[in-house]
């Protein structure tokens, strides 16, 4: 295969992962790109810890919801130029940021936390306690 050919699969190969991404998650038809933000994922004793890079974004601009054990993570933007700028040039296309994880039985899903700064999102999943054994009675009828 030519080098060219070769660059061009690999340059087509990340695009193409993020829509399969965006896709499978039932992304919505919008006006502007939606971005898979990059996340990292760590698990410490007491649970795991993701941080999710959506620069740009603020806490008013995120929406973070857990349904039927699946957290999504979705993020705008304000593209508006600075006060008294107008853009002539752009090499990065404003755009929303989306990204959906399916979480197992063993996250507390009630306690999850998270924070912001500087554009990444930390987000703490504790780890669920052990299952206790609930007895049931039974009543005569």
């Amino acid at each position: 295969m030519a080098r060219k050919e070769v660059q061009a699969q690999q340059e087509a190969q990340p695009q193409a992962t993020e829509q399969q991404v965006a896709a499978a998650a039932g992304e919505r038809t919008r006006p502007r790109p939606v971005y898979v933000p990059r996340t990292d994922i760590y698990e410490t004793d007491t649970g795991l810890v993701l941080l999710v890079d959506m620069p740009g974004v603020g806490a008013e601009g995120a929406d973070l919801s857990l349904e039927r054990n699946v957290l999504t993570i979705r993020g705008r933007i304000d593209d508006a130029p600075p006060r008294g700028f107008s853009p002539i040039y752009r090499e990065y296309e404003p755009g929303d940021f989306e990204r959906v994880f399916t979480l197992s039985e063993d996250v507390d899903a009630g306690a999850i936390e998270a924070q912001v700064k500087d554009g990444v999102f930390r987000l703490f999943l504790p780890k669920a306690g052990p299952a206790q054994t609930k007895r049931i009675q039974v009543k005569a009828s």
